[in-house]
């Protein structure tokens, strides 16, 4: 296991091991099917900017997409249909309202938003409707199903599939949502025939995905609509912007606004126990565990995004100097001066094997997403490295995740038989007053932290040569 996964890994249980003593909440019984299920598992996912994931948990154990899909299926109506025709029959404005409330807007008579079912059943109706704009849809329900299967799994990276169980229990148990759609229609608001809309519903969400699909999902999303791990383009940057922007406000229904609060995340759940939460520009997290408070949000999955976000700082009104190019430059040991100071003979040592010593200079503010690709990249470099200065001159703080992280990066190279430098005029990781029990050893030069690089400089050549001399 990497620095990078053991660390990060290790984090994501502590999380676990807090979240699963929490018995709290309700199966959804309202459907057979899903009423079935354990309990007690338990999943989170994260993935980062470049798609790559770290889970702990069930994060292999498939369930149903449930409400989750709204966000997806909006998404597809905007790209198929335009902004201009699915604004003119779903709202974007928060309901204060339970998920399944029968509902509209007093004026216009369409649902209030898409992540109600009244508005996510009329964006799978936008999906059927036939013969728009030159468009060769059929109103079939399996074409359209097929073509938003497509879709959901082009988002996840791989190929996903329907849960035919679960498509049957929503189907025999689906009065309510039938009621919405029909409702719809004795408005004049419903674009296709309510029976074909509900159908289509009932079978996006019936889809199976993993809390690591959901990350993926979501770092495609935070990602401007490009999926990290293929390449593949999914959404053009305005539908993802206005999806999120509907997540953010309606995605964790009448529970939105404390987990605005809270959390601070675009988000969706599902009453099959998943959440879907998104950093933009950052990462995707997928959370799993199936026991629903009375708003239908997964209670440990909130408290597990609770976490997640007050830990690595994801909140997106936190106020950081995170760069997006947190490795300011990175460099080997060849564009470092000798010390003049040296004997000739240990001169001419240190220039012949000048590149075991290599450098990252950082920037910004350090938050989780930052740190990952800091230690991710001395992952790609330690193999060919003995000595490894970090500077933090350019520094402004570390949150304390970031530092764990960091002292995990430095024990880990030291099993390895590698050493690591620190550049830290400003004693940022160090830290003083610090409430954590895991410390820097007090002494700088045990724990090799110097003011300046040419301190740093320094270290990293008696390193070099105390393994020449004990290799002799």
């Amino acid at each position: 296991m990497g620095i990078m996964v053991s660390v990060v890994v290790d984090y994501l249980r502590h999380i676990e091991t807090d979240c699963v003593v929490n018995n709290v909440g309700e199966l959804a019984d309202y459907i057979p099917e899903l009423a079935a299920v354990d309990p007690d598992r338990f999943a989170v996912s994260v993935a980062v900017h470049d798609g790559h994931v770290y889970s702990i948990g069930d994060s292999s154990l498939e369930f149903t997409i449930q409400s989750i899909s709204k966000a997806l299926t909006y998404a597809l109506a905007l790209s198929r249909r335009g902004v201009e025709t699915v604004d003119a029959h779903i709202g974007v404005e928060p309901s204060g309202e339970a998920f399944n409330e029968i509902s509209v807007d007093a004026r216009t008579r369409n649902p209030k938003n898409p992540m109600i079912n009244a508005g996510a059943i009329t964006a799978a109706a936008l999906l059927l409707d036939a013969g728009h704009d030159g468009d060769t849809d059929t109103g079939d329900v399996d074409e359209a199903f097929t073509r938003l299967l497509d879709f959901y799994s082009g988002c996840a990276g791989r190929r996903l599939s329907m849960d035919e169980a679960v498509y049957r229990s929503e189907t025999a148990s689906g009065s309510r949502n039938r009621a919405i759609a029909y409702m719809l229609e004795s408005y004049g608001v419903m674009p296709a025939d309510p029976e074909d809309a509900v159908d289509l519903y009932f079978r996006q969400c019936s889809v199976r995905v993993t809390t690591d699909d959901l990350a993926v999902i979501g770092s495609t999303l935070a990602n401007g609509g490009v999926n990290p791990r293929t390449g593949r383009r999914m959404l053009d940057q305005v539908v993802v912007r206005r999806v999120l922007s509907v997540m953010t406000t309606c995605g964790m229904y009448d529970g939105a606004g404390d987990w605005v609060t809270s959390v601070g995340l675009p988000a969706k759940s599902g009453v099959g126990g998943g959440i879907l939460a998104v950093l933009p520009g950052q990462l995707g997290i997928g959370v799993y565990s199936p026991r629903l408070d009375e708003h239908g949000n997964s209670v440990r999955g909130v408290r597990a995004c609770r976490h997640l976000s007050a830990d690595l700082g994801l909140h997106m009104f936190n106020v950081a100097r995170e760069s997006r190019v947190t490795i300011r430059s990175t460099y080997d040991g060849h564009e470092l001066d000798v010390g003049a100071d040296r004997s000739t003979v240990d001169q001419v040592y240190l220039r012949a094997h000048r590149e075991r010593i290599r450098v990252l200079e950082l920037q910004g503010d350090l938050t989780f997403s930052g740190t990952e690709s800091v230690v991710r990249r001395v992952e790609s470099i330690r193999t060919d490295a003995d000595v490894i200065i970090v500077g933090l001159q350019r520094v402004g703080m570390i949150d304390e995740v970031s530092r764990r992280m960091l002292i995990g990066l430095r024990r880990s190279l030291r099993e390895d038989g590698k050493e690591w430098v620190i550049v830290d005029p400003d004693g940022i990781l160090v830290g003083k007053n610090r409430r954590s029990q895991e410390r820097l050893p007090s002494n700088p030069a045990e724990a090799a932290i110097t003011s300046t690089m040419a301190e740093a400089v320094t270290v990293a050549e008696d390193v070099l040569l105390k393994q020449a001399a004990n290799r002799d």
